[in-house]
């Protein structure tokens, strides 16, 4: 990259800005806010193999999860850095039960950020990539005390999303509905430096991520539909499998390379009570808003993730993104199967 190309994600978002001269800056301002806080964890991500940040906590969250110390301290930065200009009037994290007041912009702020602070952190001992998840939504309730309504929207209505994945190197990616942009950071100058302008998704894909170890758990017509990806069907050559366990880290390489990510809901033997388990809120609302602005699909089996309506703020539902014509595919053949739902 020569030097007269290099675009920061500040000036990025500055440029945005410019497109629309009513703005304010304080959507601006929130993204800064959230590139910022990314760094800080980007930091410590890097260095948790040599301070005491591994491990467990001994707590669990509201998921009834095992709580990291990497993700409780991810949660924290997140909720100490961003909004305290006045732009949010409530946050939300995966790892809180209630919503988290916004001391001084509750009756002001324009906008309610969800966040999951850290992704996959199962795998954060053994040094695999994690990331943090977030989802920017303008408030519908007037000024004054936020509403439940301001919390539950759904997906559609999302302002922005994206995801920063800390890996090999660590990689911003955004978007506020005018296409994907992808940010990785040069530690030697602390910067987010844009890297992947308007990512474009493949409509097919070339690898299909599940964790097969619930197979046992599926619904026969995913049993099905799990064959005929590593089979092949339609005259089509089998779909490589490529799972990591790290939702974001499995999104990241299936948006850039082509792929579907599966995580069907789990039975129990003799019970037909549908288990998913990704979160709408702060896993599946943001990916699926990126994935449909890079020209992919995001399904829960039945129909658009992106157009359900919360019921709660921990809900769970079952997730099928990736490129578009197999997630088609993977929708066309629940809809149609008998039996279990997705």
């Amino acid at each position: 990259m020569s030097d007269s190309n290099i675009i920061t994600i500040e000036s990025h978002i500055h440029a945005m800005q410019q497109e629309h001269p009513e703005a304010r800056g304080e959507f601006s301002g929130l993204l800064r806010d959230i590139a910022f806080a990314a760094k800080i964890i980007s930091h410590h991500v890097n260095r948790a193999g040599l301070i005491d940040i591994l491990g467990a906590t001994g707590e669990q969250n509201v998921q009834g999860e095992a709580v990291q110390k990497l993700d409780l301290y991810a949660h924290e930065v997140m909720a100490r850095v961003v909004g305290r200009r006045g732009q949010v009037c409530l946050m939300a994290s995966e790892e809180k039960e209630d919503p988290i007041p916004v001391e001084g912009s509750e009756l002001s702020g324009d906008y309610v950020l969800l966040f999951d602070p850290l992704d996959g952190s199962s795998n954060i001992d053994v040094n695999v990539s994690i990331g943090t998840i977030f989802s920017v939504l303008r408030r519908v309730s007037p000024r004054g005390p936020v509403k439940e309504a301001d919390l539950l929207q759904p997906g559609r209505s999302q302002h922005a999303a994206g995801y920063v994945i800390y890996g090999s190197s660590t990689m911003f990616v955004y978007t506020a509905g005018h296409g994907v942009h992808g940010f990785t950071l040069d530690p030697t100058v602390g910067e987010f430096l844009l890297s992947h302008e308007n990512i474009v998704t493949p409509k097919r894909a070339s690898i299909f991520s599940t964790n097969e170890g619930h197979a046992a758990s599926w619904s026969p017509a995913v049993r099905e539909l799990v064959e005929q990806f590593k089979s092949g069907r339609d005259g089509r050559p089998p779909l490589s499998s490529r799972y990591i366990g790290s939702l974001v880290s499995d999104f990241h390489r299936n948006l850039l390379k082509g792929g579907v990510f599966l995580y069907p809901s789990l039975y129990r033997d003799g019970d037909d009570t549908p288990r998913p388990k990704l979160r709408l809120m702060y896993e599946a609302n943001p990916l699926a808003y990126v994935l449909e602005q890079a020209g992919g699909y995001a399904s829960d089996g039945r129909g658009p993730i992106l157009d359900l309506q919360p019921r709660s703020l921990h809900q769970r539902v079952p997730l099928f993104l990736g490129s578009e014509e197999d997630v088609r595919f993977i929708e066309d053949s629940l809809r149609h199967s008998e039996g279990k739902a997705p």
